[in-house]
């Protein structure tokens, strides 16, 4: 079984709610995003989300995109992205995923990046910007190797949306089933959703239409919010995908044992609420 679907069934079974954490790696450097992802999960995250930095990050906010210009200008790459996750592959069993727009991977080319990804014990990929229907090739590359590519929806996808996406994203034979990434709201990462009790029902709706796990992400920064975004246990999403506010904790400390600290505290607080 691959490593994302056994995290999945494991979690299941023990009737607990994912949580994800997203890092913009690069930022402050590539050495401290190492450390600040082993800090994420020894503080409780169970999935990683490992930021590729981009210089027009549409989906973002100002807190991740000033991240990304940290990151950028610390010398990060997509290349270099994908060796620090080889790097935390040695030390941890998390399920890894490559969070980066299209644009990076074309310019690296989707074959090398498909490649180095699965070298470096990656198990998906989330590319923002790139519609599923334009997915395929990226889609079977990626399940050559044993990677998934990660469906993202939109609060505004209506039904015929979703099962649009559905019927591309369908995981092809050697890919893992991973699971749907639901955006909690319309705007961009960071902003505050006004209703997180009724996305917890939009979660339980795509589980169904997918048959997969769904992680509800953005506008989640608190364990009280995730516990209302993520729902009841055996109900609502399987978890919640947290970003903006791990970012923030990273940005305000001033020094390395600070920023670690933020990271362990708001996990940690994260972990408790849900579970």
């Amino acid at each position: 079984m691959h490593r994302i679907d056994r995290c999945f069934e494991e979690l299941a079974r023990a009737r607990r709610k994912a949580l994800c954490a997203y890092l913009c790696i690069g930022d402050p450097s590539l050495e401290e995003s190492e450390a600040l992802a082993l800090a994420a999960v020894e503080a409780g995250a169970d999935l990683l989300e490992l930021g590729v930095p981009f210089s027009d990050p549409t989906a973002d906010g100002p807190t991740i995109a000033r991240a990304a210009e940290r990151a950028i200008a610390s010398g990060a790459t997509l290349t270099r992205v994908i060796e620090v996750a080889s790097r935390l592959r040695a030390r941890v069993e998390a399920p890894l995923v490559l969070f980066s727009y299209y644009n990076p991977i074309l310019v690296t080319g989707e074959e090398r990046v498909v490649a180095l990804a699965a070298e470096a014990g990656i198990d998906a990929l989330l590319v923002v910007d790139l519609p599923p229907e334009e997915a395929g090739p990226l889609r079977s590359l990626a399940a050559s190797r044993g990677l998934g590519v990660v469906p993202l929806l939109a609060p505004t996808s209506d039904p015929a949306r979703v099962e649009a996406v559905r019927r591309a994203s369908a995981p092809p034979p050697g890919a893992p089933r991973g699971f749907v990434y639901a955006i909690s709201m319309t705007g961009v990462t960071g902003a505050n959703p006004s209703d997180l009790s009724s996305v917890s029902e939009t979660a339980e709706a795509l589980r169904s239409a997918f048959g997969l796990p769904v992680l509800l992400g953005f506008g989640i920064d608190s364990g009280e919010s995730a516990k209302l975004a993520a729902g009841a246990p055996g109900a609502g999403a399987d978890g919640v995908i947290v970003g903006t506010a791990i970012v923030k904790r990273i940005e305000r400390g001033n020094t390395t044992e600070e920023r670690a600290s933020g990271v362990r505290a708001l996990v940690s607080e994260l972990r408790a609420a849900l579970g």
